[in-house]
């Protein structure tokens, strides 16, 4: 089942005291869309944003940012529920989260935003240098030890490997299958794909886990060629177990789509 069908065949679920966060819907976990023992982190934010989005109603602009925590293991029969924080003129706040046995697994903030006029114009974010073009770029096959998410995804590396080890991967990346699915809503549920950006100077084995995330959407309506985005993530600072990274997303065209910041906790 796409998921795009998985939404459509989620149950809703009615608000209520036990249910602070308002209305949403229940669905169970397919174990293709699991990492480890916890469902993969772009699944989980973009269930998220479909609640949010079902609270928000039509009219909703465009969302512009996400910030996310990943608590606890989501896997199983969940709930996902959202609900509307603040409306303002042009703006609205929606928070949601992710439950298993009624112990939260996702929080997560959403800003929605209508354009405004404005004379300020700035894109300092381009497409790193020596990017191979996706037609040409070499697949990267899932192997048995990928993590099962990874099935539904098609990988293309988009830089030359070379032998120095760097804090940094950077893929071509789309989905298997998008049918029937909001653009915003596939470029969420892509945008955690890559795995951490220190991954390449750990040991094998070592575990990696996400906290935090913030995304900043970098245009109301993402576009792309034939559903490739180049997502890149970049360690740049790593200590006592916590490393930050930087990560962004462009279409095949060049253009910035997603910047974010994620923390990743590493034991070893």
């Amino acid at each position: 089942m796409s998921f795009a069908g998985l939404l459509a065949s989620a149950r809703p679920l009615d608000g209520g005291p036990s249910a602070p966060l308002g209305t949403g819907f229940a669905l169970a976990v397919p174990d293709g869309w699991l990492q480890g023992r916890t469902a993969y982190g772009g699944f989980s934010a973009a269930l998220a944003l479909d609640a949010a989005r079902r609270a928000g109603g039509e009219g909703l602009p465009p969302l512009r940012s996400a910030t996310v925590s990943f608590i606890g293991p989501l896997y199983g029969e969940i709930e996902v529920r959202a609900r509307v924080q603040r409306r303002g003129k042009n703006a609205t706040w929606m928070a949601a989260e992710v439950l298993r046995d009624g112990e939260v697994g996702l929080t997560a903030s959403f800003d929605f935003m209508g354009p405004v006029d404005s004379a300020l114009h700035l894109n300092d974010r381009p497409m790193p240098a020596g990017v191979i073009p996706v037609d040409e770029a070499e697949v990267f096959a899932p192997n048995a030890h990928a993590p099962a998410f990874r099935r539904n995804v098609e990988v293309r590396f988009a830089l030359p490997r070379g032998e120095d080890k760097r804090p940094e991967l950077c893929w071509w990346m789309r989905l298997a299958d998008r049918t029937g699915l909001d653009p915003m809503t596939e470029v969420l549920l892509m945008a955690d794909g890559l795995p951490p950006g220190v991954l390449p100077l750990l040991n094998p084995g070592v575990p990696v886990s996400s906290m935090t995330w913030l995304a900043n959407l970098l245009t109301p309506a993402p576009q792309t060629r034939d559903g490739w985005w180049l997502l890149r993530s970049t360690g740049d600072y790593a200590e006592a177990g916590c490393s930050s990274q930087r990560m962004e997303i462009w279409n095949t065209d060049g253009q910035p789509v997603m910047a974010g910041m994620q923390s990743v906790a590493v034991f070893g």
